[in-house]
């Protein structure tokens, strides 16, 4: 005699509406929720943006902040930058939680925007919007920078390792540093697409990829920028090596692994996958 395996039971109605809110959300669903989160950004008050983009400059500064007090307090040893590098995360995490403006953040919602609408709207829209959140966050990490460097913030070991986490914003050569900049750029761009069903998660998913970028040292444009900031008002820089050894290279590489190896293949899974609906809708 042959036996039978047990037949599996079909799932009621509730059951099947549960397994159904338990599956990882499909990529067009991501999409559909950045995207939606950009048109609303294109339509916010460019004042608004502005003073949101100021206050992410300031709250930046508190990662060179806090990798100076962590670098100041643990031995000079082998494994002193990777505690120190946790510090990183401090800034992203005020921005991000915070809802302020970020630039590299506006290199993937936004791109998403013009690439479905493909219109000069949309593309004069994004445009001023980066120039406006740059020029915020810009102003925030100079204010801050300008703050540490001419007031007796920090003392002691703390204070004398803000010139020494400075320093090494520069010294690499240009190419160099805008490939080590796309890399930051994909990453922050990655996170944020991560974000929307990230829930509970989302403090973890902030502080485990801002520290990958930390510990590597990839520059970011905002979080650097407060150090190397800091570095030419000391005397420890020139303008001229602010803007051409780290500003023009890691704005550069930030922009090109934002738009190009997060925002355009991401929207490229969705839109010529099994969801191109999202892609054609309200063209």
């Amino acid at each position: 005699m042959t036996s039978e395996a047990p037949r599996q039971r079909d799932l009621d109605r509730l059951e099947k509406s549960d397994a159904r809110r338990r599956e990882s959300p499909s990529a067009a669903v991501v999409y559909e929720a950045i995207r939606s989160e950009a048109e609303s950004e294109l339509k916010r008050p460019l004042m608004g943006i502005a003073w949101s983009a100021l206050a992410a400059g300031l709250s930046m500064g508190f990662s060179f902040v806090a990798q100076a007090l962590l670098h100041g307090y643990i031995p000079d040893t082998s494994w002193r930058p990777a505690v120190t590098s946790f510090g990183y995360s401090i800034g992203f995490l005020f921005v991000v939680l915070g809802r302020q403006q970020l630039f590299t953040e506006n290199t993937l919602a936004p791109v998403l925007e013009v690439l479905r609408k493909t219109n000069t709207t949309a593309i004069i829209g994004t445009l001023k919007l980066w120039l406006v959140v740059l020029l915020g966050n810009m102003a925030g990490t100079a204010l801050f920078a300008y703050t540490l460097a001419n007031f007796d913030i920090l003392h002691g070991n703390a204070d004398m390792a803000l010139s020494a986490i400075s320093a090494t914003e520069y010294g690499t050569p240009f190419l160099t540093m805008m490939i080590r900049a796309v890399f930051a750029g994909w990453l922050i761009a990655m996170m944020l697409w991560l974000m929307p069903f990230a829930e509970t998660a989302r403090v973890g998913v902030i502080i485990v990829v801002t520290y990958v970028i930390g510990l590597a040292h990839f520059p970011h444009i905002v979080a650097g920028s407060v150090a190397a900031i800091y570095a030419v008002l000391k005397g420890d820089a020139t303008w001229f090596q602010f803007f051409f050894e780290f500003f023009a290279p890691t704005l550069a590489g930030n922009m090109l692994g934002g738009i190009m190896l997060v925002a355009a293949i991401n929207y490229a899974q969705v839109a010529y996958g099994e969801h191109t609906e999202i892609h054609n809708r309200d063209l």
